[in-house]
């Protein structure tokens, strides 16, 4: 028998706000995290604006001298790890520490890192290169400093699936526990990568939006849309099996029900033309979850605000759900926080859980009129209503698909 998995603990560090409390405000009141990049000089650069960490002063959440050996990514997925931990009551002197791990992924790890060494490589050799380069840079570092820093002596893992790792990181976590190898899970996903290169190398690939009105800048699915706008920050959750949550008296905020995967095996960066792959990830996370599709009434989109993007995974709901997409509330919380690479599934499991807790489903920001196939309800307003079940799908370059079904928490 599978153990059953529910959401006890979470935590925030986002372009809205550093804490669950603010950031669900901010979504609330659509509020939006676009500004113009203030962390380097963009005036050679077509990109101008991100979605910038704003006021996060890292000596809040850890001690400063922990906090110098971490890049951004780490210190935001420890300070989120914390929140998570505290909201879920979670005392490690009672616990088994290996009956408590960590699956924390980051897409990309610290570019900050790299650029800043590479620079002392050149300017003045190989024997100047900080020695603490190689365990500041990798991503699975976050992870690391996360169980370090609380005390989660059971498994721990990195997950990485490019814009996917977040919900893969949640997903395994939820697999982990499931089968019984560990009580609780702190797990999701952390980004860094507002910098020269990493701005640079989105650039290139002509995936990132070069509007500079941070109105229109993230825009999912309107017609107008023409790139992505890259955001940074954590997301972190507690995942608990249901009779540990039970016995301690912990807060129950949702249930895990199901997570599915697959591969397009199609290209590097774009989705499978016709939304194949995405579409069976879904239809794998209602059947793990034995859900029918027609109980789904909300999907939280990978919805990124490139072109391709949002046509296939439009195509991809309209595969998995038949007549019934055309029933579906769909939005996108990138149109508010931009897209955060690693972190962007675990951000979004935190809004669907809050979503799903105060029976509201928030506007996809900035969305004015759609095009073409893209005829389906994306939530030009936002809705009060409830939320029995909540699908939210995460898509990476590589083809990863990942998508995981939440319900809320039913007693017996």
């Amino acid at each position: 028998m599978k153990k059953r998995v529910v959401v006890t603990g979470m935590g925030v560090i986002s372009p809205i706000g550093n804490n669950v409390e603010e950031f669900w405000k901010g979504i609330v009141e659509e509020k939006i995290g676009f500004a113009p990049i203030t962390s380097f000089d963009t005036s050679n650069y077509k990109c101008k604006l991100a979605a910038q960490v704003k006021d996060f002063q890292p000596e809040e959440y850890m001690d400063k001298k922990a906090a110098r050996r971490m890049e951004p990514f780490c210190q935001y997925a420890v300070a989120a790890a914390g929140e998570a931990i505290r909201d879920a009551g979670l005392v490690m002197e009672q616990e088994d520490p290996y009956r408590v791990g960590c699956a924390i992924g980051s897409g990309i790890g610290s570019l900050q890192a790299m650029e800043r060494e590479h620079i002392r490589l050149l300017e003045k050799g190989p024997s100047r290169v900080a020695p603490m380069l190689v365990p500041l840079m990798i991503s699975n570092m976050a992870a690391g400093n996360v169980s370090i820093a609380y005390g989660l002596k059971g498994k721990s893992i990195n997950v990485v699936t490019a814009c996917a790792t977040g919900t893969n990181s949640i997903g395994e976590a939820f697999r982990t526990i499931q089968y019984g190898d560990a009580d609780v899970m702190v797990a999701g996903g952390t980004e860094g990568s507002v910098t020269p290169i990493g701005i640079a190398g989105f650039q290139a690939l002509t995936a990132l939006s070069d509007s500079e009105d941070p109105a229109r800048c993230s825009i999912p699915f309107d017609k107008d849309r023409n790139g992505f706008v890259m955001g940074e920050g954590a997301g972190v959750v507690v995942l608990e099996e249901l009779e540990h949550a039970l016995a301690r008296g912990a807060h129950i905020y949702a249930e895990v029900l199901g997570y599915g995967c697959s591969s397009d095996a199609f290209h590097i960066t774009s989705p499978a033309e016709d939304g194949a792959g995405a579409a069976r990830a879904m239809e794998n996370a209602m059947a793990d979850g034995g859900v029918a599709p027609s109980d789904v009434t909300y999907i939280n989109a990978h919805g990124t605000s490139t072109h391709h993007n949002d046509l296939f995974e439009t195509r991809a709901i309209k595969l998995a759900f038949g007549e019934h997409a055309k029933d579906l509330r769909i939005n996108s919380t990138k149109s508010m926080v931009g897209h955060l690479l690693g972190a962007a599934g675990a951000v979004e499991f935190v809004t669907r859980v809050k979503e799903m807790t105060e029976g509201f489903i928030h506007k996809t920001v900035g969305l004015r009129e759609t095009e073409g196939e893209m005829d389906l309800n994306y939530c030009m307003e936002s809705y009060r209503e409830n939320v029995p079940y909540c699908l939210s799908n995460s898509l990476g370059f590589g083809g990863h698909n990942a998508s995981i079904l939440i319900g809320q928490y039913q007693e017996g």
